[in-house]
């Protein structure tokens, strides 16, 4: 096979490389920088130029060597390319091609163009690995302006009946989504920490995002009293929250398609909202790549697979140690 599936992770033995490995290997292909496929330990690190920046803030001075999308690498007897994936600004699916038999590992991606990351480009090939994070029929986005919308009516209510609007949202990927979606004419953008050290980032590689105002001693709810605040969803709930007085929260997550999970989070306000595919997606993208032979990873793996074996694809399972839209708690307090 052209990539096996291994304890380490995924491995092309052609290239003696690894695709987002969770155990410390000499050589790692990384398709984006969150902290469940871009991890610390490896020998070597292969990513693209968008996802560097912030795989070199999370991960400190790491050995990593930078990709555009499209161009091939020749390593070994693979070779091997990044084309990108929607999920989050730099993300790639990778495409490793031995003996004329072509292999695409999605990591996490969207078919939305959500116009901050680099739009989803399908990729022909073979063998296809994909996410499968919300792998079910009730897993429908609303579109993008719909969202902004029911983003803006809410913080709007907050303002006018004296609360803050907290939002929960993770700090790479989500967070700058939604900050371009809200109007600077309701009130400033307030951040947590780890939201504003994604922000610098970001912006230090040219990406333009809204003005914001990071949360630090003497910015609370009196000073902006009309602000919405962009916090990991780690932090609602805490003694963090205590400075902005009386408050709204909400939470952002392809989670609150669900019944009772917005009830669970404690939040006031749930928004479905995600960077990962939603059952469309995943079933257009997999379609999209003509591929025979579909291998799904996290999320709803069984039902997933049961259902591309029904529509004729040769479909097998993977497990793997990646998280999917539960980030662990590292990903969420990173400042």
């Amino acid at each position: 096979m052209v990539l096996e599936f291994t304890e380490r992770g995924i491995y092309c033995p052609a290239a003696d490389a690894y695709i987002d490995p969770w155990r410390p290997v000499p050589r790692a292909l990384i398709t984006h920088g969150h902290s469940d496929h871009a991890r610390p330990g490896h020998g070597a690190y292969l990513a693209t130029e968008g996802s560097a920046p912030v795989m070199r803030h999370r991960l400190g001075d790491i050995q990593m060597e930078t990709t555009a999308y499209g161009v091939t690498h020749q390593i070994g007897d693979a070779r091997i390319s990044f084309h990108p994936a929607g999920h989050v600004p730099g993300s790639a699916q990778i495409r490793v091609e031995v003996g004329g038999e072509v292999w695409v590992a999605s990591g996490d991606y969207k078919t939305i163009n959500d116009g901050l990351s680099e739009p989803f480009e399908p990729v022909r090939c073979d063998t296809f690995i994909t996410e499968s994070t919300f792998g079910l029929p009730i897993y429908d986005w609303p579109a993008q302006h719909a969202l902004a919308r029911d983003l803006n009516d809410w913080w709007a209510t907050c303002v006018a009946d004296g609360k803050r609007a907290v939002l929960g949202v993770y700090a790479l990927g989500k967070a700058q989504r939604i900050m371009r979606l809200l109007d600077p004419a309701i009130g400033p953008i307030l951040t947590h920490g780890a939201v504003e050290a994604t922000n610098r980032v970001l912006r230090g590689q040219g990406i333009s995002l809204p003005d914001t105002v990071p949360v630090v001693d003497g910015v609370d709810g009196k000073s902006h009293p009309n602000a919405i605040v962009l916090a990991p969803p780690s932090a609602l709930g805490t003694t963090w929250m205590k400075r902005f007085g009386a408050v709204s929260t909400g939470f952002a997550s392809g989670w609150m398609r669900l019944r009772g999970v917005r009830r669970r989070r404690a939040a006031d306000r749930g928004f479905v909202v995600s960077d990962h595919a939603d059952w469309k997606g995943l079933n257009a993208a997999i379609a999209a790549t003509e591929a025979d032979r579909v291998f799904v990873t996290h999320g709803y793996t069984a039902q997933f697979s049961q259902w591309l074996g029904e529509q004729g694809y040769q479909a097998g399972i993977v497990e793997t140690e990646f998280g999917g839209e539960d980030l662990d708690e590292a990903e969420e307090t990173a400042a």
